[in-house]
């Protein structure tokens, strides 16, 4: 993974989830100010940097490629929290936002992430190789989930509108776990060295872990970053949507921000993966929390919108539809040669650009 075999816990790895433990116990005494809103907003990232710690220390425990799914596993159980939690507690107006949020994460993984991750290795290393199979396998599975997630609703006639029928929802939902399911087996049993840098050589990775002290204690720290994570951005969430309303954004500008903040974890490792030239966990990172996200997120908003009857929008307006469509050909032929370079990086940014853009002004 991307940080050196620890040895012991570093002080601030305990201390910003302690701090906003402080933080979340004064927001529930209903002190209400600027000055909390802006400690809530610090030590809601300052968190998210210690749950990044603490979940690469256990995922070079774990080993690759299954510490990759470490990450992926992590960011997806805070993202159904607060996309669960808003629906719950929230109106009509909620019906899209996981529709947002998905479109979101698939802008920024593809984007954002393996776009600033391709050039930032690319200009310390010129050239980076990493395993066809592998992200051909992920980008196969990609393609699939969301066409069937966020396209398909669009062009069904049992509901009008981008919605899916109950009995169609709940289908959704089916096969978004088992591809999912499908991808996982492929990835960890089946077909383990497509996800390796050095392939069916490098099927084993036979390197020292962390001591069992130091990766119990990461993983006692991490469960309680991800609470804390959701428990600060559920709180911030009004304070963010009155932002947002005030300066005249459109609504979906909330799914980006969700998807932002999930992914900052994933991101940040995936970045320093590139460049430390270790392109193939940075591809696994980024690909497998957009999968994930799909995969885990839909089942779970499913079951909400049929169990609680709320309405659940997913389909994308057409705008939305182009710019995925761009965006899946562009990486499948990105990622389809098994080397990359700068160039590949930057027209998935200027791609990332033009989202952020359309997102602000339709």
């Amino acid at each position: 993974m991307s940080i050196a075999k620890p040895n012991r816990t570093p002080w601030w790895s305990w201390v910003w989830p302690a701090v906003a433990v402080v933080v979340l116990a004064l927001q529930l005494t209903h002190w209400t100010s600027i000055v909390l809103s802006v400690a809530e907003a610090f030590a809601l990232i300052a968190t998210v940097f210690a749950a990044v710690h603490h979940a690469e220390v256990v995922a070079l425990r774990v080993g690759e490629p299954l510490g990759s799914l470490v990450l992926a596993f992590a960011v997806t159980i805070i993202e159904v929290a607060l996309i669960v939690s808003v629906m719950i507690v929230g109106g009509p107006d909620t019906a899209t936002l996981a529709r947002d949020t998905l479109f979101a994460v698939v802008m920024i993984v593809c984007n954002g992430i393996i776009g600033i991750c391709l050039l930032a290795g690319g200009l310390r290393h010129h050239e980076q190789a990493f395993q066809l199979w592998g992200a051909n396998a992920a980008l196969t599975v990609l393609i699939a989930l969301t066409t069937l997630t966020l396209v398909l609703p669009n062009v069904t006639r049992a509901t009008p509108g981008p919605t899916f029928s109950a009995p169609q929802l709940a289908f959704e939902a089916t096969v978004s776990f088992v591809l999912y399911l499908a991808f996982l087996f492929v990835q960890n049993v089946r077909h383990r060295y497509y996800f390796l840098a050095g392939g069916r050589d490098q099927e084993e990775d036979h390197s020292d872990p962390p001591p069992n002290k130091v990766v119990l204690i990461s993983a006692c720290l991490l469960l309680v970053s991800l609470v804390l994570v959701v428990g600060m951005a559920k709180a911030l969430t009004p304070t963010v949507e009155r932002g947002i309303e005030s300066a005249g954004a459109p609504r979906g500008v909330v799914g980006i921000i969700i998807a932002g903040l999930v992914l900052l974890p994933e991101g940040l490792a995936s970045y320093r993966a590139a460049t430390a030239n270790r392109l193939q966990t940075s591809i696994n990172l980024a690909l497998g929390s957009a999968l994930a996200s799909i995969g885990l997120t839909i089942p779970a908003v499913a079951g909400l919108s049929l169990a609680l009857s709320k309405p659940l929008t997913l389909g994308l307006s057409p705008e939305e539809e182009v710019l995925l469509a761009l965006t899946l050909v562009v990486s499948i032929l990105s990622l389809g040669t098994g080397r990359t370079t700068v160039l590949q990086g930057a027209v998935h940014l200027i791609l990332f650009a033009v989202f952020l853009f359309l997102a602000v002004v339709p």
